[in-house]
C-alpha cells in the first residue's frame, strides 16, 4: 500500500535528486517553513545538499563574460483538486510513480491513471509547479464522514484497527502520497504538509492516521531493521496498537542492519508521529507498511508554530 502516513505512501520516493531542487511555495503558512527547519526535520546532510543545489548556477547555452545567472528557483501553487479533471491529474501523477517507476500492480487503464473506489470519498491535495501548472506531489484525504459512508478506512485492509475504533469520527486518512522525480526536494514535502496543515486546521479534524510504505527492494532487510531501530517514544501506546493482516515475516530477515529513516518517515517522527503497528506486506505495491498516527495535539511545540502558526 502506499497509503501512509506515505500522516503520514511511497517514502523512498523521497530521496533527494541532484537534478532538480526546489524552492516552496510563497503561501503564509510554507514561507514560515525556513531551511533551519528542514535541517531538524529532514537532517543535516539532506538540508546541506539543499542547500547547495539551489545555490547553483543555471545552465545556458550563452552569457556575457562577468554575468552571473542563477537558476530560477521554482515556487508552488497548493490546491485542493475541485472536479474530475483535477483528480485525474493526481491519478495519473500516482500511475507514473507507483506503477511505471516503482512496479506496484495496479489495474490497467488506457490513461494511465491509478484510480480506487477511495478516490470519490476523499479530497485531493495537489501541489503544482508555478511556472508549468503541473503537479509535481499530491496526497489524498478521507474525512471522517466519507470514511462512515464508505464503511471503512483503506488501512482496513491491512491492519485489524479494532483498538483504533473509538478514535475513527476524529481521524482522517491520509493516503497515495507521491512526489514527481524531478521534484523530490524538501521544499516539496513541506508544501504537502503545509496544504495538510491548513486543511486539519480548517475543517478541525485531531488526528492524521496512515501507512508510511517502505520499499522492500531489497526482500524487507531494510524495513525490518528500521522497525526494530524504533524506540518506545516513537511507539504509540499499547492501547493504540494495530495489528497486520499479512505480517512481514521479520524472524526471517536481518533486521539488525544500520539503517536511517527516509527523509517524510524522519520528518514525521521529529513532528511527533507514532509507529502504531509492525509491518504489513503489501504484495500490491511490494511494501512495508508501518501504521503511522499523528495527533495535532502532540505535534512537537518546537515545530507547530511553522504549521499552524501557534
Amino acid at each position: 500500500m502506499s497509503d501512509l502516513p506515505n500522516p503520514i505512501g511511497a517514502f523512498e520516493i523521497f530521496k533527494i535528486k541532484k537534478e532538480r531542487i526546489l524552492k516552496g511555495s510563497k503561501s503564509g503558512a510554507l514561507k514560515k517553513l525556513s531551511k533551519k527547519l528542514a535541517k531538524k526535520l529532514f537532517g543535516k546532510k539532506f538540508a546541506t545538499k539543499a542547500r547547495e543545489q539551489l545555490s547553483a548556477p543555471k545552465e545556458i547555452s550563452y552569457i556575457k563574460p562577468s554575468v552571473h545567472v542563477k537558476a530560477k528557483k521554482a515556487t508552488f501553487q497548493i490546491s485542493w483538486a475541485s472536479n474530475a479533471t483535477e483528480i485525474k491529474e493526481a491519478q495519473r501523477l500516482r500511475y507514473k510513480v507507483f506503477a511505471e517507476e516503482m512496479g506496484a500492480n495496479l489495474s490497467q487503464n488506457l490513461e494511465g491513471l491509478d484510480i480506487d473506489e477511495f478516490d470519490a470519498y476523499c479530497d485531493h491535495l495537489l501541489i503544482r509547479d508555478q511556472d508549468s501548472l503541473k503537479v509535481v506531489g499530491t496526497y489524498r484525504v478521507l474525512p471522517p464522514h466519507k470514511a462512515q459512508e464508505i464503511g471503512r478506512l483503506y488501512s482496513d485492509s491491512e491492519f485489524d484497527l479494532t483498538r483504533l475504533n473509538h478514535l475513527r469520527p476524529k481521524l482522517v486518512e491520509l493516503g497515495r502520497s507521491c512526489v514527481h522525480k524531478d521534484y523530490r526536494s524538501g521544499a516539496v514535502i513541506m508544501a504537502l504538509w503545509s496544504g495538510l496543515a491548513q486543511y486539519m486546521q480548517k475543517n478541525g479534524y485531531e488526528i492524521m492516521l496512515g501507512c508510511a510504505s517502505i520499499p522492500m527492494a531489497d526482500g524487507g532487510h531494510f524495513a525490518a531493521s528500521l522497525y526494530n531501530s524504533l524506540n518506545n517514544e516513537q511507539m504509540a501506546p499499547t492501547e493504540f496498537h494495530a495489528f497486520p493482516r499479512l505480517p512481514l515475516p521479520l524472524d526471517k530477515l536481518n533486521g539488525g542492519l544500520e539503517v536511517e529513516a527516509p527523509p517524510l518517515i524522519k520528518g514525521y517522527l521529529k513532528l511527533g508521529a507514532k509507529i502504531c503497528s509492525a509491518p504489513a506486506w503489501d504484495p500490491d505495491f511490494n511494501t512495508a507498511d508501518l501504521l503511522t498516527m499523528l495527533r495535532i495535539s502532540e505535534i512537537s511545540p518546537r515545530y507547530a508554530k511553522h504549521f499552524f502558526g501557534l
